[in-house]
Parts: C-alpha cells; sequence; structure tokens
C-alpha cells in the first residue's frame, strides 16, 4: 500500500450535463451478467507460479520414516507385561524387570496392561525388527523420567488395544543420569521410528516437555489421541506423518511439529487424514523444512487466536514452514494471533478448505503464493493474502482484511502490524517507496475482498486474464480498491472494484480488454445499487457495494467498443446475488448517472482525483 505523489493527466471526460440526475424509463431491462470465464481458461504461467507442485512431488523428495504394517499385529502371540501399582510381570522372553522399571531387550510383540504407579518401560534392542508395544488398558506414571522410552529399537510401534483407555503421566521435572544427558524429553519418547495405530485410546498429561516424540519418524495411523503438553505436543523431528485418528492437542509451545534443520529430505509434516483440535501456544504446525496437507479435518487455535497479543519471542503461526507449504486437501479452521498460514517459501493450494482468522496475514509467503484450486477464506485479518509473486489459477478466494486484501510485496513478513502499520502506511513485506518486480497474476478462479486498505496491491504489475474479481474496497481517502506500482494489463475475466475516489486506479492502456473507471459525484452509501446497461437495455453489470464507494472500475468482455452505455444509480433489483454480484437480474431502474460510449480500452467517466494510466 506504498502511496506516492501522482501527476494528474488530462481526463477524456464525457459530458454529463451538469450532473444532474435524469429521470430513467420505468421498463425494466433483462440482464447479461458477467459470469466467470472467458475464452481464454488455460492458466498462463508466470515466474512465481508454482502449479506444477503438488503434495506428491514435494513428499517424492523426502526421506520416509519406517511405518508399521498394522496386518502384522497379533496379540495372541505377545509376551504379557502386568503391572501392578508398584511392580511389573512379564510371562516370556525378552523383558527384564527391576523393580517398577520393565526394559524390553528383544524385537517382537508386548502387550501392557494394568497400573503403575510410579515406573518405566524401556525399550533397548539391539535387533533390527520392530518393536511392537501393545496398550490394553494401562495407566502409566513417573515422577523422574518418560513413562515410556523407546531408547533402541529397530524400529518401534505402538498399539492402542480396541476399545481400551490408556494413560501416559510425567512430572514437571526429570533425574537424568548425568548432566550432558537430555533424553528422554517427552512423556512418550522415542530414539527411533515410531508408529501408533489402534482403535483404542491414548491420553498423554506431559508436565516436564513434549508429549509424544521421536527423534526419526514419527506416523500416527489411528486411535484417540489427546495430548497435553507444557511444550510441543506431538513431534517427529524427521518426518510427522498423519493418517488417521482422532488428535486433540493442547500445548505451550507448538501443536504439532517436525525440526530436523540439517537435512533438507526430513524436518517436514504430511497430514493425510485424521481429525483435529489442536490449541497452541505457540504454532499449530511447525515445520522445519515442508509442511503438506491432503486430508483430515479440524480447527487450529495458535498463541491465543486472531484476537490475542503477541509477543515478539513467540511464533504463533496456525501452519508454518521454513521451505513450503502445499494443501491439496483437508479442511481446516484456523485463529491465529500471528499469520494463519505462514511459509518463508512458497505457498500452493491445490484444493481443500482453509477458513482463517488472523491477527497478521491470513496467508503468507515469503517468496511464491499459488492457488490452483479449493476455497480460502479469511474472515479477520490485517492483510488478506501476501506474497512476492501470487498467481491465482483456479478456486475460490474471500478475504476480510483491515490493511490491504492481496498485497504482492517483498519482504519476510516478520514484523506485524505494528510496523509501521494502520492503512496508508507502509507495513510488514511491504517494498521501499519505489516499488519491486513483484506480481499479481489472475489467472482463474473467484476473489472477493473486503478490504480496509488498498483492496488489492501490486508493488510491481498486475496480469488478469480470466476469472471473477470483486473488490469491495476502502472508504478512506489514503486507499484505493486498486493499487500497482508497474502496470495491469486485464486480457480476460471480469473485475468489479469499488472504493473511495482519491486513489482510485484502474487497469492500464496496454489492456487487450476493454475497461471503464467510473467516479461518482458523491459518496454512495452501503448497498446502493450501481447498473451499467447497453443501449438496448441489457444489463452488463448489476451490482450492490457493501460499503460505501465513490469510484468503480470494471473490464468485461460485455463491454464492446463503439457500444454505448447508461450509467444508473439506486433502483431495485431481484434475481441471483453473490457478494453483491447480481446474475439475471430484473432490476427496476434508479436515476441515470452518466452514459459513455467505448472508443478506448480504457474509459474514465468522471472528474474525480483518481489516477489513471494513459
Amino acid at each position: 500500500m506504498i502511496k506516492r505523489a501522482i501527476s494528474l493527466v488530462l481526463l477524456c471526460l464525457l459530458a454529463l450535463g451538469g450532473l444532474a440526475a435524469c429521470a430513467a424509463p420505468a421498463a425494466q431491462g433483462s440482464d447479461n451478467q458477467p459470469t466467470q470465464g472467458t475464452s481464454q481458461t488455460s492458466a498462463t504461467s508466470s515466474a512465481g507460479d508454482t502449479s506444477g507442485v503438488t503434495a506428491t512431488t514435494v513428499l517424492a523428495e523426502k526421506t520416509q520414516p519406517a511405518i508399521a504394517d498394522t496386518s502384522e499385529t497379533d496379540s495372541s502371540s505377545a509376551v504379557e507385561i502386568t503391572l501392578n501399582g508398584t511392580t511389573i510381570a512379564a510371562d516370556g522372553p525378552g523383558v527384564t524387570v527391576d523393580g517398577s522399571t520393565a526394559t524390553i531387550t528383544a524385537a517382537g510383540s508386548y502387550r501392557l496392561s494394568g497400573t503403575l504407579d510410579d515406573g518405566q518401560i524401556v525399550v533397548d534392542s539391539e535387533d533390527q525388527a520392530p518393536v511392537q508395544l501393545i496398550l490394553a488398558g494401562v495407566s502409566i506414571t513417573s515422577a523422574t523420567s518418560a513413562p515410556i522410552y523407546i531408547k533402541q529399537a529397530g524400529s518401534a510401534e505402538i498399539v492402542l488395544a480396541d476399545g481400551t483407555e490408556n494413560t501416559l503421566a510425567d512430572a514437571a521435572n526429570y533425574v537424568y543420569a548425568s548432566a550432558d544427558q537430555d533424553e528422554p524429553n517427552a512423556a512418550l519418547f522415542s530414539d527411533d521410528d515410531l508408529t501408533i495405530f489402534g482403535g483404542g485410546s491414548l491420553t498423554v498429561v506431559a508436565s516436564y516437555n513434549d508429549g509424544i516424540a521421536s527423534k526419526d519418524g514419527l506416523t500416527i495411523l489411528g486411535g484417540t489421541i489427546t495430548v497435553t503438553a507444557a511444550d510441543d505436543g506431538i513431534r517427529g523431528k524427521d518426518a510427522l506423518i498423519i493418517r488417521g485418528g482422532a488428535l486433540t492437542v493442547t500445548a505451550g509451545g507448538d501443536g504439532l511439529k517436525s525440526d530436523n534443520a540439517d537435512d533438507a529430505s526430513r524436518g517436514y509434516i504430511a497430514i493425510e487424514g485424521g481429525s483435529f483440535d489442536i490449541t497452541a501456544g505457540g504454532d499449530g504446525m511447525q515445520a522445519e523444512t515442508d509442511l503438506v496437507v491432503t486430508g483430515g479435518e479440524g480447527t487450529i487455535v495458535a498463541g491465543g487466536g486472531s484476537g490475542a497479543p503477541v509477543s515478539e519471542d513467540v511464533s504463533a503461526k496456525g501452519l508454518k514452514a521454513a521451505a513450503s507449504i502445499t494443501v491439496d486437501g483437508g479442511s481446516f479452521d484456523i485463529s491465529a494471533a500471528d499469520d494463519g498460514v505462514h511459509s518463508d517459501g512458497d505457498i500452493t493450494v491445490n484444493g481443500g478448505a482453509l477458513r482463517i482468522a488472523t491477527g497478521d496475514d491470513g496467508i503468507h509467503a515469503d517468496a511464491n503464493v499459488t492457488v490452483n484450486g479449493g476455497s480460502v477464506t479469511v474472515t479477520e485479518s490485517y492483510e488478506g493474502l501476501e506474497g512476492a509473486s501470487i498467481t491465482l489459477n483456479s478456486g475460490a478466494i474471500s478475504l476480510v482484511s483491515s490493511d490491504d486484501g492481496v498485497n504482492a510485496a517483498g519482504g519476510d513478513g516478520g514484523a506485524g502490524p505494528g510496523w509501521g502499520g494502520g492503512p496508508g502506511r507502509g507495513g510488514p513485506g511491504r517494498a521501499p517507496m519505489g516499488g519491486g518486480n513483484y506480481t499479481l497474476t489472475i489467472n482463474g478462479g473467484t476473489l472477493v475482498v473486503d478490504a480496509g486498505g488498498d483492496g488489492i496491491d501490486a508493488n510491481g504489475t498486475i496480469t488478469m486474464t480470466d476469472g471473477l474479481v470483486i473488490v469491495h474496497g476502502p472508504t478512506i481517502s489514503m486507499n484505493g480498491a486498486l493499487d500497482y506500482d508497474s502496470g495491469f494489463a486485464i486480457s480476460g475475466g471480469t473485475l468489479i472494484a469499488a472504493g473511495s475516489a482519491r486513489m482510485a486506479a484502474g487497469p492500464d492502456a496496454s489492456s487487450s480488454q476493454n475497461a471503464v473507471l467510473l467516479f461518482f459525484r458523491q459518496m454512495q452509501e452501503a448497498g446502493t445499487l450501481v447498473r451499467i446497461e447497453d443501449s438496448a437495455g441489457n444489463g452488463v453489470l448489476t451490482f450492490a457495494p457493501s460499503k460505501p464507494y465513490q469510484s468503480l472500475a470494471f473490464s468485461s468482455p460485455a463491454l464492446a467498443t463503439g457500444e454505448t452505455y447508461r450509467v444508473l444509480l439506486g433502483g431495485s433489483a431481484a434475481g441471483s446475488v453473490s457478494d453483491g454480484l447480481y446474475s439475471d437480474a430484473s432490476y427496476t431502474p434508479g436515476a441515470e448517472e452518466a452514459s459513455f460510449t467505448i472508443s478506448s480500452v480504457v474509459t474514465q467517466i468522471g472528474g474525480g482525483r483518481g489516477r489513471f494510466r494513459p
């Protein structure tokens, strides 16, 4: 939302007869309304377009952990380990018992039941085969360490036996053998790949640090899992993969986390299924490399939610990744004190549904944002959608923002709205005065913006080839429904942008599709219909902005060169309406405001203080 001094150019004005209102004919006209889609239906790639990126392509470059074969669970052959308050009994080989500690030393299946008041289950096997722990109604508490500590195993499996309830709880402090030790550091801790599955439940109360953690990969395939943790809820250092289960996580730190920063093929999160209820003091989901979502559903509350203050030393984002975020499916409601979805690299949305309320940006990428499908609904934000390069190829996007709705700008977005914030001023992720090489490309889909600042702002160029864009823009004079530094070329689709007059802009003369920029004599009340119809009375636009407005930028394939049009204000309309835009409307005329003939690719009407780029 960079503002600069603008030289007004000579305007091609149509005489408005002193701008006196004229009575319109009483006849009702049919409506040939603009709709999404033109003859240009294929997406045009740009430098920042990541339309070829999917969860599959991202995961193909990742190191996969060992994941249990759930068909191989056979409790009938398992060694029985019975917990009896302060003692432990085992009925087979591979287990040594020392007071209230049982150590499993061989691969195989072990079935645990009963209560252990203050003790520990340790897995320390040099075998390369898996160690399987079947939890069949256990309650294990440890006052000094992790209730379950998988120290060494080829891989480990936790099976939640069908219909059973299982509980693990630790204390606020751990006792280590020496000062240089820091493991285990979670109530359920594994040094090796760990898989959790089954039809039972597991409740983890972690008062010391993390709830469930693996130093390698952690995979959850099923089960009802409830975690309350002092720090991170569920952490897989190399990878965290969730394919099923019902997860409820309350964490003082991050809800779900993968934090290997040393290997680009690790440190990732893959959400493929399951249901989620995450409440985190830090980030809801945080991946040190990539985060991919292909399924699952649920809610994420980060940092107290969208209305909560954020400390400078706390990251409180809904979804966060250092490399990239890719959403192919799933359905998530996110309320975050900081960004709803944040990547230090790229964000690609191919499908799924994201509903976001945030104290900062709804979606923020330091590099590229690409939307190829799905739905993104931002109900509350400082800025709705921000990235250095933004490409919209398909999908349904709805944004509500106190500042810019869409902002193509540089920067890392580390600062919040308190830094240079507020309408008409610089904010997080903005380029220095003079703009930059930042792009917004709209090739399809639907974009609806309700912005307190600029509706659409590019610190560079805007290109539109297809789609439907509706902007309910700002009412204050230092912001515009459209703002760009280097150019706005439109060749297809439908653009409707209403807002204040002083900084109003429309597409420029490099466009190949006709556009009109209207300035009204006074601010119009919210909901006042603006109607554009051709000489035969057919409507090309019937639109009711949701906020007061004094300017309107409109471009549509229906605007024909040489055709004369009338602009009417007020009246009433009946018919299908979405986001203020009527389709197939029956219109009862209001007052005629102006008439004009399309003689050039950009037509401006009215003498407002807006800008026009010839």
